[in-house]
């Protein structure tokens, strides 16, 4: 794999604003997204991000009945024993009566298939967003330089969780949102491997988009309202049919 193309890594701020401009005027078709029976959704933003970089996904989710949580433990600087330790603890907390949908961006995407493939039991389903989890080589990534940066000012980082390749089939449904014009991870990197209840989403955004993006919002409204146990491909609506490219 290759890092994005630099013109997409240059556009991204620009481009993340459109997605805000997209979900400014889709927001009345948003509301008749699909909804479920609100259960638990636990949401775990990227790096360098915090639960503020959530806010316009979680309230959407809440919106729709869902009993959300964001991550609480401030900046995501990357894979750190206390991260960890906090995501493993808060799991265990919101999963005490019933499994708990995960929905994490980018890195986040990454930790949440790492705590489905620890504690399947405790995992309904995990979506990922622009999460390159088959990355092998953090030199593939825009963001080599600023995770070397954040793992210097946290004294507890660890290695990072291994590549999807050659491990043991995913454990719980899943479903991977991906764009091939993400300027900061290559979207071959981000896609679930077919078969079983697992499938990737090809969206139009960009990767600091994910989390207002109107096609995003509505697949993960999507993913999230199917019955327990009762996995299906996703299909998308007539009214955002452009935003998912086949």
């Amino acid at each position: 794999m290759t890092a994005p193309h630099l013109i997409w890594y240059l556009t991204e701020p620009t481009r993340a604003v459109v997605d805000l401009g997209r979900f400014a005027t889709t927001r009345a078709l948003l509301r008749s997204a699909p909804t479920g029976d609100g259960h638990t959704v636990l949401v775990l933003p990227g790096l360098a991000g915090t639960d503020l970089t959530t806010t316009v996904l979680r309230r959407f989710l809440v919106g729709l009945g869902y009993d959300v949580h964001g991550w609480g433990l401030g900046w995501n600087l990357g894979p750190s024993e206390p991260a960890l330790r906090g995501m493993r603890e808060l799991l265990g907390r919101l999963a005490a009566r019933a499994p708990v949908s995960l929905v994490g961006w980018s890195l986040g995407g990454i930790f949440a298939r790492e705590l489905a493939r620890e504690r399947p039991e405790l995992v309904r389903q995990v979506v990922t967003l622009g999460s390159p989890y088959r990355l092998t080589d953090l030199r593939d990534t825009r963001v080599n330089p600023l995770y070397r940066f954040l793992a210097r000012l946290s004294s507890a980082v660890v290695a990072p969780p291994p590549a999807e390749a050659g491990r043991p089939p995913f454990p719980v449904p899943a479903t991977s949102l991906y764009s091939k014009s993400d300027g900061i991870v290559p979207w071959r990197s981000c896609r679930e491997e077919p078969g079983g209840h697992g499938e990737s989403v090809e969206v139009v955004c960009s990767h600091l988009g994910y989390a207002h993006n109107p096609a995003v919002l509505w697949a993960v409204a999507d993913r999230l309202a199917q019955p327990a146990g009762g996995w299906r491909p996703f299909v998308p609506p007539a009214g955002l049919a452009g935003m998912y490219p086949r």
